[in-house]
């Protein structure tokens, strides 16, 4: 579908992201409404034949009035509290919605952890086939009440980009309480419509957050940045707009287009590629640089110059050229000491090394277990985010 310079894909799975303020009212709690105003746009593009993931915020928002708060608390301890509490409030929510369409739900609770470590991606990734199968919708949303710093990121939207590599999606939609992005904050002098996002805009993207949401259009503007850059294309949308999801499946142009910037992976380079948490880095000379970026070849010892971080064999970690910018993730078949061993680093075939012991192998990355990213920055301009 092409309309107005929007090029979409054939949609056969999506991801759909709402945040708090368009879940709440007046009173700062969970409105009924606008959650089963969600929960049937949802129940008709799902009707018509398009996988859907719904990632929903609204927990802590759920859990504030029956514990006696106005407010989003600032300490971690009661935001987990208001999480635990609000989480089952929502999904009954949710079950009640669906099921006036008569569609079976699910929930899925997932951390930054579950995206970072491989095995954990993997049983996640089954799962949601499974649920695919079996033709239930699946809500997900951050598990706040064990997630630790992860309990700020960005009100679920860096989620939701992160939930549509894992499931491979076609298409990322976040709604907003706005009707898309705007160079300026809406409302102030100059402020314009941003209808698709061309590489290089800049866009103004602060305010005030809401008082129970965490997000915001930086957090936006970031998760997009991090899907189109995995070859998703995304819209940001206002959540209020009259059978939104449907329109915009039908090629309607509603909100911002935010067109994908790299091509799909096969699952295990995107998880690597966008998915993993690096744990560390390493900084590597012009020739291996272009051994690996142009030559498709595995990176050796020998054009490893520096180490960052702390980290063990078998961990991610991002590959940094020569001009600052990462270029490449990986997984390593060496600890960060070992690396940072002078010693080691001077023997491209690693040679006879402590008490005549030499190691397997003189890759610290495996071609097969390497993933280029782009000349460091695969995201919208960081501009955009001031």
């Amino acid at each position: 579908v092409r309309l107005e310079g929007r090029d979409l894909p054939t949609v056969k799975r999506l991801v759909v992201k709402v945040g708090t303020a368009s879940l709440v009212g007046s009173d700062n709690a969970v409105s009924s409404k606008k959650l089963s105003k969600i929960a049937l746009d949802v129940a008709d593009v799902w009707s018509q034949g398009h996988e859907c993931v719904l990632v929903s915020s609204g927990a802590i928002a759920s859990g504030l009035a029956p514990l006696g708060l106005r407010e989003r608390p600032r300490r971690l301890p009661p935001l987990q509290a208001a999480a635990a509490v609000g989480q089952s409030r929502l999904m009954a929510e949710y079950t009640r919605a669906f099921a006036q369409r008569s569609v079976l739900i699910a929930q899925v609770l997932l951390t930054e952890d579950d995206f970072a470590r491989r095995r954990q991606f993997v049983n996640a990734q089954r799962t949601f086939e499974h649920l695919f199968a079996a033709r239930v919708v699946p809500i997900v949303n951050e598990n706040d009440t064990v997630a630790t710093e992860e309990i700020t990121f960005g009100d679920n939207d860096r989620l939701a980009a992160l939930v549509a590599i894992m499931v491979k999606a076609d298409l990322l939609i976040l709604l907003s309480d706005v009707d898309g992005i705007y160079t300026r904050r809406p409302g102030l002098d100059g402020s314009q419509f941003v209808p698709e996002v061309p590489e290089g805009l800049l866009v103004e993207a602060t305010g005030p957050r809401s008082p129970v949401g965490s997000g915001g259009m930086a957090s936006k503007i970031e998760a997009a940045g991090l899907a189109t850059s995995a070859g998703i294309p995304t819209i940001v949308a206002n959540a209020a707009q009259n059978e939104v999801l449907p329109r915009l499946l039908a090629g309607e142009s509603l909100g911002t287009w935010i067109p994908a910037r790299g091509q799909k992976r096969p699952a295990r380079e995107a998880w690597m590629a966008f998915a993993s948490s690096p744990r560390g880095r390493v900084y590597v000379d012009q020739g291996a640089q272009q051994a690996v970026r142009d030559g498709g070849k595995s990176l050796l010892m020998a054009g490893v110059i520096r180490v960052r971080g702390n980290f063990g064999a078998g961990d991610p970690i991002e590959v940094v050229g020569p001009d600052g910018n990462v270029f490449a993730r990986g997984i390593t078949r060496f600890s960060s000491r070992e690396l940072a061993d002078r010693s080691i680093a001077r023997h491209s075939s690693i040679g006879t090394i402590r008490n005549g012991a030499r190691p397997r192998y003189s890759e610290v990355i495996h071609r097969d277990h390497l993933a280029l990213i782009g000349q460091g920055r695969s995201e919208i301009d960081p501009e955009m985010m001031r």
